[in-house]
């Protein structure tokens, strides 16, 4: 840091001192310039209790408690010279004992540091103005996981910094604040720094670490799914043996889909489908040709009363014209194949549906196998001729 002189037109470097050096102490000054002036750490911070011990079944106390504009507790711990190892797991503790406080606790403990003061201002009120005048009862503070950590300190160590970037990644709120006196012509001057993460860069790591999280927890729900799917379908299988010429030789999949054949026609298959809200039995046109697939399914839909008169109620017939497949389809909603004790209604809902689609459209096969044999004949016959 310089001291710039207008009349000489030069700097002047200020001598970086040590706390010690100077005589200053963590409690009595670092902690009460942070408490008179919260600004210093780059944004609107209010502070509501300083050295607040009030934790059950331990005596430990953390150096100040804020509230941030967005209503999230802040925990403030200040090192002078040297961080420690110990200070990231120490604000930690203190930011896990804090989250269970609810905003009455709150109120509580900022009127008793308001009392402390020798002020008569009344917490609720302060908090409202804090808030931009919201009335109290609309305040929403110390939201779940919501809690944030802010460190202080002349230097931090490596295994601090590390702790540090790598807690981060779990979008644990953490900031790192670096404090360095000056001294200059018998005046003290002080800088605080933001280093973890830079002020610059805050924004992009925040996005950074959502994104890292989100693709973390969407793998792990993946990862959790194919699990879950597996176990069904093993469930499945092993309760259709002997209940339908289906699936007798298949085996369990990680899909939300098992497919079965038992039409006669290549890619037209029964299939048992799965998602969090419903279960599916579907018979799917699924060949490589679109004007097929939509031949097949045009020439069962023409018998939809009599197969609908068969299997006992109405089906949904998706021709969906802008998609290659088409599917006919029975769905029952309210199945959620995540809970294990919705699965024998899954199962039995499934078994029942495909055997009695297997018999309504069963007899339909062989006439619209050969629509499809004389549509392709059609096709390939001009081209010979040519």
């Amino acid at each position: 840091m310089f001291v710039i002189d207008s009349k000489t037109n030069s700097i002047q470097s200020l001598a970086r001192k040590s706390f010690s050096e100077l005589g200053f102490k963590e409690r009595a000054n670092l902690q009460e310039w942070i408490a008179g002036n919260p600004e210093s750490l780059g944004e609107k911070l209010l502070i509501i209790q300083k050295e607040f011990s009030g934790f059950n079944e331990t005596n430990e106390r953390l150096d100040l408690l804020a509230l941030d504009k967005e209503g999230n507790l802040v925990v403030i711990e200040n090192k002078l010279d040297d961080s420690g190892r110990d200070v990231t797991w120490q604000a930690l503790k203190y930011a896990a004992y804090c989250s269970t406080l609810n905003k009455e606790q709150i109120e509580e403990i900022f009127q008793a540091y308001l009392n402390a003061s020798g002020t008569d201002l009344v917490a609720a009120q302060v908090l409202e103005d804090f808030f931009d005048e919201t009335p109290y009862h609309e305040i929403n503070i110390n939201k779940s996981s919501k809690q944030r950590v802010i460190l202080i300190a002349a230097n931090f160590r490596k295994e601090v910094t590390s702790t540090v970037l790598w807690l981060m990644n779990f979008k644990i709120r953490l900031q790192c604040f670096k404090a360095t006196p000056f001294e200059f012509n018998g005046q003290y001057f002080l800088s605080l720094d933001q280093i973890i993460p830079t002020k610059d860069a805050q924004d992009y790591v925040i996005s950074m670490t959502n994104k890292a999280q989100e693709e973390i927890s969407t793998e792990d729900e993946v990862k959790t799914r194919h699990k879950i799917r597996l176990k069904f379908w093993a469930a499945f299988l092993k309760e259709i043996k002997g209940k339908s010429s289906l699936y007798q030789n298949s085996n369990p999949v990680k899909d939300h889909w098992l497919v079965a054949g038992g039409t006669g026609i290549t890619y037209v298959n029964y299939t048992c489908t799965l998602t969090k809200s419903d279960a599916a039995v579907q018979l799917n046109f699924g060949r490589s040709s679109q004007v097929e697939n939509k031949l097949l399914f045009d020439s069962l839909y023409k018998h939809k009363s009599a197969i609908e008169a068969a299997f006992g109620e109405e089906l949904i017939w998706e021709k969906m014209e802008e998609k290659k497949s088409s599917r006919v389809s029975i769905y029952k909603a309210g199945l959620n194949y995540f809970n294990e004790d919705d699965w024998p209604a899954i199962i039995s809902f499934l078994i029942d549906k495909l055997n009695k689609m297997e018999k309504a459209v069963k007899p339909y096969f062989t006439e619209i196998k050969l629509i499809l044999q004389q549509s392709v004949k059609d096709i390939q016959e001009p081209l010979e001729e040519e």
